[in-house]
This record gives structure tokens, sequence and C-alpha cells, in this order.
């Protein structure tokens, strides 16, 4: 049978993952497409945790922008976002993982407690931050609390079978601020990513479904979004809907799901990887992050129809 194009660009970036891609996103390829035995799934929980700090929370340059060892939310959401997907693998149910992926959130609720606001939300950075070498958009640090990271952080919290006292607090900072956001301009292509985590096991389906109309509504003048592809840094529907049969989906034309898979594949290069479209601190977060691009460029076109 011909390898049709998805194939060969998941087999190529496979192999550059191999050879240029840290620990973590090595494991995860295993996960992804050496069949995710439980053994594959833990090992990517032990090199997650070391990215862990005694704390709870997760730093060391585990989101590569920020190579600061000290635990931001930042770091805390780039977790949470792997536990969540192997939580969704075939063993990770088991409770040898399951166990292990809900010890990793609660670690982070309790460690995330610190830092909320009086008005119940998270900011994307602390300061500290700026004591070591970061990419250009971390400025000083200094970020007021947003749905971006808090909406997503809690989401995934919660899936996770994490429990705090700020949930509250932060449930009420998150539907307050989506409700104004639905309405005003302050909406960009990250906090509504935020937004769809947050409205996926929301209760209230009568409400999230007025809000993810209201964002269907957005998206082509949307900041930090690019609803179909264009040379600028910014979301795509594949970040916000990766696989073909992602409930959210339907909230973007199918024309512009084709045309960036269609992009994908042509913008892969000829080492195997993807480019990157922001500038990194340095050398090696360039590296980092082109393993951490390349893993979720392949994941979606492993799971597109090709």
């Amino acid at each position: 049978m011909t390898e049709d194009l998805h194939e060969a660009a998941v087999r190529r970036g496979l192999a550059f993952i191999t050879g240029n891609a840290r620990i973590l996103e090595r494991r995860l390829a295993q996960v992804w497409f050496g069949g995710g035995e439980t053994a594959d799934v833990l090992a990517v929980i032990d090199a997650l945790c070391g990215h862990r700090n005694p704390d709870g929370g997760f730093g060391w340059a585990l989101e590569p922008d920020a190579r600061t060892p000290e635990s931001q939310p930042l770091a805390a959401d780039f977790a949470l976002e792997i536990a969540e997907r192997l939580a969704d693998t075939r063993v990770g149910g088991l409770p040898p993982v399951a166990d292990r992926l809900t010890a990793l959130a609660q670690g982070v609720a309790d460690h995330l407690a610190a830092h909320v606001t009086p008005s119940g939300g998270l900011p994307i950075v602390l300061p500290s931050v700026a004591r070591y070498p970061r990419a250009a958009h971390w400025g000083d640090g200094d970020f007021p609390p947003g749905l971006n990271p808090t909406a997503g952080i809690l989401a995934r919290l919660r899936r996770l079978g994490a429990d705090a006292g700020w949930f509250e607090s932060a449930e009420r900072f998150c539907v307050e601020g989506i409700d104004r956001l639905a309405a005003d301009d302050g909406l960009d292509g990250h906090t509504a990513g935020n937004i769809l985590r947050f409205l996926a096991d929301h209760p209230d389906t009568a409400w999230a479904g007025r809000i993810r109309a209201a964002l269907v509504e957005r998206w082509p003048e949307m900041p930090y979004f690019q609803l179909r592809p264009g040379d600028d840094y910014g979301v795509t529907p594949l970040d916000l809907a990766p696989e073909a049969g992602h409930p959210d989906r339907a909230l973007f034309p199918e024309d512009a799901v084709t045309a960036h898979l269609r992009r994908l594949l042509d913008t892969q290069q000829d080492d195997g990887g993807w480019p990157l479209t922001w500038t990194p601190p340095h050398g090696a977060s360039v590296l980092e992050w082109r393993g951490v691009v390349t893993l979720r460029a392949i994941r979606v076109l492993g799971t597109n129809p090709g």
C-alpha cells in the first residue's frame, strides 16, 4: 500500500523527535505512536516530574520560553495539558496511571493556592520569571490575573480529580470574565482556547452554547488567532480542536481546517521538524520548542484523514 502524505509526514516527524527532542517529547511520542502501554505512560509522568519542584508546581523550563527553575502557572498549565492527554489514553483510568495523575494535579492545585488573587484569578507568570532568560513577550513578569491561564487550569485540575478551596472563587472569576469578554474587544486566541477548555465540561450547557456561538462570530477578527493560514504567529483551529472528532471542530469552517492541514504538510522542514513562528530566548529553547511543535503537528496529522 502506498504511504499517504500524512503518514509520510508523521514518519519524518518521529525521526526528528528521536534525534532532537527532549526526553519528555520522545516519551510522549512513544505513547501516541507506539501503543501507549502502562509502562510508557508512567515513563512520561516520570519525565514530566523532572520539571517539578518540592512545592508541587512546575518550572525548570518545562515551557521552553521561560528558563526559570522556579514554579510558574505557565509551566503548571503545560504540565496539566500533558496530564490531561495521558488521562485520555486507553490505560489512563487504570490505578497506576490515574492515581499518579490525580496526585500530580492535586499538588499543582495546592501550590497555586498561594498565587490566586483575591479576585479568584491566576497570572500567567510570576515576577520571578524575570530573573532568568525568557522570551521577550514575558517582559518583567508583571501580569494581571486572567482567563489565560485561570480557565484552562481550573478545568484541567477538576478533570484530573483535584480539589482546592480556591476553586469556587476561580469559578466566579472565570464565569464573570467570560461573560464580559463575549461582549467586548479584549478577546484573543489564547484566551479563547482557555475558554473552550472551561466550557467543555461546564454543567450549564445552555450558557456554554451561547458562549461558543459568540466565539464563532469573533474568529475572523480575533487577535492571535488565524482562522485561515497566514505568516504571522497565531492560534489555529487545529490547536483548539486537533482531532477529527473533537467536539469543538464544528466551530470552524471545514475549508479552514483543510487549509491548515495542508499548511502543516507544506511547512514541514527538510529535517522532518516544523519551524517556529516566534522567537524563543536562545538556542536550546529553539530545539526544545521544535520538538514540542513537531510532536503536536504529527499528532494532528495522525488523527486526521490524509
